[in-house]
């Protein structure tokens, strides 16, 4: 975590990230200190129904958490996949199972509270931009590289969506044509060759045993391991050209690199580093730095996201919303 993770604002806010296995609240008070944490299983296999249940049975349990005195005005959702932030609806899903689900309206109705609905990846790129490792810089790409990999292009202080919104999705762009197949229908998708969960399937498809993923392949690489130490440098060449490409075409200030291959630390970001100089040779290379904010990065940004749309909702349809909801409603 960063040392202060403010957000500036009125009334109290709940960010909700919602994963494929976990989902994680932030509660964020009037004066923008984050006073609460709250964490569920997603249960994605019990079905979309039971899944929005369980996310506003969290949002409810945040209202009544000790430190929540006043009404929760704003409420943020961050979800992975194919999201349209301006209906409020996740047309495609792969870690939850869903397909054109209005998620915002169906929460709302839930909760009885305004929803705002953003990508998980775009909503950790915010937060880091605003709250971690990419504050005073306005272009940055943020590179979460987890189960899956997927970026946030900001551009100018703005964050690029693209025409169909699908601005980022790095992770499904083909590194290796005679790859692995990947759960989209290609071939060598990125993703699959330099996820943390590809580069453990990676190892396994050569050394058969149990599952492992990223963490488990770099302890055997660092041990001698010349299979571990192969693919963990072959998925960091494959991360660093995708990153070279975008900073040829967009010459970026900075890359920000969370998920779980992060917590790989210098052991990440120097080969990375090196690597990237290496396709770079007459372009400066971006900053590097690992995110600051950690798994709470697109929970923070979810309630950055709240904050800003009901700060900017006609003052009339903010003193209904604070009628509706009293203290500790």
């Amino acid at each position: 975590m960063c040392p202060s993770t403010a957000l500036g604002g009125t009334g109290w806010a709940v960010g909700l990230d919602i994963g494929g296995t976990l989902m994680k609240a932030v509660v964020v008070g009037p004066d923008g200190e984050v006073t609460g944490r709250l964490r569920s299983p997603t249960a994605p296999g019990a079905g979309p129904a039971a899944v929005l249940d369980r996310a506003a049975g969290l949002v409810a349990q945040a209202r009544h958490l000790p430190a929540t005195v006043g009404p929760v005005s704003a409420v943020g959702i961050g979800v992975p996949g194919f999201v349209d932030e301006a209906s409020g609806t996740v047309e495609y899903s792969a870690n939850l199972g869903w397909r054109d689900m209005p998620v915002a309206r169906l929460l709302s109705e839930r909760l009885g509270t305004p929803v705002a609905l953003g990508h998980d990846v775009r909503l950790g790129g915010r937060a880091e931009g605003e709250l971690g490792a990419a504050r005073g810089a306005s272009d940055y790409l943020f590179v979460a590289v987890g189960t899956g990999i997927a970026a946030a292009v900001t551009l100018g202080g703005r964050q690029r969506r693209g025409p169909s919104g699908l601005a980022g999705e790095i992770g499904h762009v083909v590194a290796d044509p005679d790859g692995p197949l990947c759960r989209c229908g290609g071939r060598g998708c990125l993703e699959e060759v330099a996820s943390a969960s590809g580069i453990g399937r990676r190892y396994r498809r050569e050394v058969p045993g149990p599952e492992i993923g990223s963490a488990e392949v770099l302890a055997l690489a660092v041990g001698g391991d010349p299979v571990a130490e192969r693919i963990w440098s072959s998925a960091i060449g494959q991360l660093a050209h995708a990153i070279a490409l975008v900073h040829g075409a967009l010459q970026l200030e900075m890359v920000v690199i969370g998920g779980g291959l992060a917590k790989a630390g210098t052991r990440l970001v120097e080969p990375l580093g090196a690597a990237l100089a290496a396709d770079l040779p007459c372009i400066p290379p971006p900053r590097l730095a690992l995110a600051q904010l950690g798994d709470e990065a697109a929970g923070l940004g979810a309630a950055l996201l709240a904050r800003a749309s009901v700060l900017s909702a006609p003052a009339g349809d903010r003193r209904a919303l604070d009628a509706a909801h009293p203290a500790g409603a």
